[in-house]
């Protein structure tokens, strides 16, 4: 049996770039919340020549991400799983992008550190958002809740994003999962280490892809304060996928790496877009 690859969020963007980059050695499974909208990326794949299959998954509904984990474990060994379903502010009310991006996150390492052995790895994706939004808002001292009580972490991460202005509550709530997403899977690399199982997190900048594409006016005006002054290619955020979960890789864990184009290190100030 082949080795499997899942992909959550892999039907378009970088989780479909990362599918073509992994598919050249592994069984490729792309989840996403409805298989109508993976059809077209599963049949690209087999065009190349990929095995691919797709399955429906709500990464924020704890028994629909341990369908697709038992789904996957009887499809071969797991060797790496790509966390990269997510929502952006605007795609969602801020509730809707704290379930997926957080609780989404609890529930694809929960479910997938029971069948991941040695030599494997997960990554969770994350955004430069964790590093541009300021970190005077960051609840991490609601996070703990999330490893052992993930209902309540919720309540009370709400509770906090709830005491905002509504009209800004789906900014803030994207940035504090996408921080909590680089917490957790540094936290969780202890518990996967036991198994010999990797874990870490990818926070990429402005991509070209279909979310990306909501946010061109916002992602064009940061460009000028990158040190590579374009968006990046999302056949480039696969390629570190890849490397990441692959042996050659084996001494990396417990770490997010940040692939932004050098925005976050200009020292820009999302709130003035200045230095």
């Amino acid at each position: 049996m082949k080795k499997v690859c899942v992909i959550t969020g892999g039907g378009s963007g970088m989780g479909l770039a990362t599918a073509k980059s992994m598919g050249k050695e592994h069984l490729i499974i792309i989840c996403g919340r409805s298989l109508k909208k993976l059809e077209s990326a599963v049949q690209e794949l087999v065009e190349e020549g990929i095995e691919a299959e797709a399955f429906a998954c709500d990464v924020a509904d704890t028994n629909s991400v341990e369908k697709l984990t038992c789904h996957a474990k009887g499809k071969g060994e797991i060797a790496a799983v790509i966390h990269a379903a997510g929502m952006s502010p605007h795609m969602g009310e801020a509730k809707q992008i704290m379930e997926v991006n957080a609780l989404g996150t609890i529930n694809v390492n929960n479910a997938f550190y029971k069948v991941m052995k040695e030599g494997s790895c997960i990554i969770d994706v994350s955004s430069m958002s964790a590093y541009l939004t300021p970190k005077v808002i960051m609840p991490v001292g609601l996070y703990k809740y999330s490893v052992k009580d993930p209902a309540l972490f919720m309540k009370k991460i709400m509770n906090r994003v709830n005491l905002f202005p509504k009209k800004v509550r789906a900014g803030v709530s994207y940035g504090i999962s996408k921080h909590f997403v680089i917490w957790f899977a540094k936290q969780d690399a202890a518990r996967f280490g036991q198994k010999g199982v990797r874990v870490l997190s990818v926070s990429p900048g402005n991509f070209e892809t279909p979310m990306g594409e909501l946010e061109k006016e916002e992602a064009d005006a940061y460009t000028k304060y990158c040190a590579i002054k374009r968006i990046g290619q999302v056949e480039e955020i696969a390629s570190l996928f890849e490397y990441c979960v692959s042996p050659n890789a084996g001494y990396l864990t417990g770490v997010d790496i940040l692939c932004d184009g050098g925005l976050v290190a200009s020292g820009v100030n999302p709130l003035k877009k200045s230095r």
